[in-house]
C-alpha cells in the first residue's frame, strides 16, 4: 500500500516544452513549490541513459516535497530508477507484470479513456487510480476521444478508485471537473507552460482545499 494519498494536481511533464534537464527541473520545482502532489515524467524518446538521469533528477526533486514520481508507460524505467510507480496506458503492458516487477507499495495508474469497463477491469488487476479524459480539446492529445464530464460521477458509483482527469484541464474548468467527481486533475500545458509556474499551481491547488 502506498505512504501518498492520492488526491490534487497531478503535473505531467513534456518533453517539447521542457527539452533540456535544467527547463525540466526548474519549471517541476516551481509547480512542486505550488502545491503539485503527483508527477509524472513523461518522455517518449528512445535515449535511455537520458530517460534514467532525467528520472532520478526528478525523484531527488519531488522526495524535497514529498511527493511522488510515476513514469509514464515503462515499468522497467520505474523499477530501475526508483521511482514511485508507473502509469500504463491501455497499450502499455499488464498492469500484472507491472506489479510483480514493483511490488505492492508501487502506484500503478491506468489509463480508461471514456471507458468505465476498463476502469473496472483495472480495479479488479490491483489498479491505485483509474485516469479518464480528455474532457475539453487537449494540446497534448489533440485526437483524444472526449470524455462527459458525467462519466466521473457514473465512475464514482462502481470504481472505489481514486480518479484522474485528464485532457485540456485549465483553471477556468477545474472548479467543475472536480465538482463531477475528479480526485486529481492532470494538467500539463495549462501549468507547466504557464509564464509563473509556481503561481500557476497555487491557483489549481486552491480550487482543492475551497473543494474539501
Amino acid at each position: 500500500m502506498s505512504k501518498y494519498t492520492l488526491e490534487g494536481l497531478y503535473a505531467i511533464t513534456d518533453s517539447v516544452l521542457m527539452p533540456n534537464d535544467n527547463e525540466l527541473l526548474d519549471r517541476i520545482e516551481a509547480a512542486l513549490r505550488g502545491g503539485t502532489r503527483i508527477v509524472q515524467y513523461r518522455d517518449k524518446s528512445d535515449d535511455a541513459t537520458k530517460r534514467l538521469r532525467q528520472a532520478k533528477a526528478l525523484i531527488d526533486l519531488c522526495n524535497q516535497f514529498d511527493v511522488p514520481l510515476l513514469i509514464n508507460d515503462d515499468a522497467h524505467l520505474a523499477k530501475t530508477s526508483g521511482a514511485a510507480g508507473v502509469h500504463l496506458g491501455q497499450s502499455d503492458g499488464l498492469l500484472t507484470e507491472a506489479r510483480e516487477l514493483l511490488g505492492q507499495d508501487a502506484i500503478i495508474g491506468i489509463t480508461c479513456h471514456d471507458s468505465l469497463a476498463f476502469a473496472l477491469e483495472g480495479q479488479k488487476a490491483g489498479a491505485d487510480y483509474v485516469a479518464y479524459g480528455a474532457f475539453y480539446a487537449s494540446k497534448t492529445k489533440p485526437n483524444a476521444s472526449p470524455a462527459p464530464l458525467s462519466l466521473l460521477a457514473e465512475s464514482k458509483t462502481q470504481i472505489k478508485l481514486p480518479t484522474v482527469a485528464i485532457g485540456g484541464i485549465t483553471v477556468d474548468n477545474a472548479a467543475q471537473t472536480l465538482a463531477a467527481g475528479a480526485d486529481m486533475l492532470a494538467v500539463v500545458h495549462s501549468l507547466l507552460a504557464a509564464e509563473d509556474v509556481e503561481q500557476q499551481a497555487r491557483r489549481f491547488s486552491q480550487l482543492f482545499s475551497s473543494d474539501s
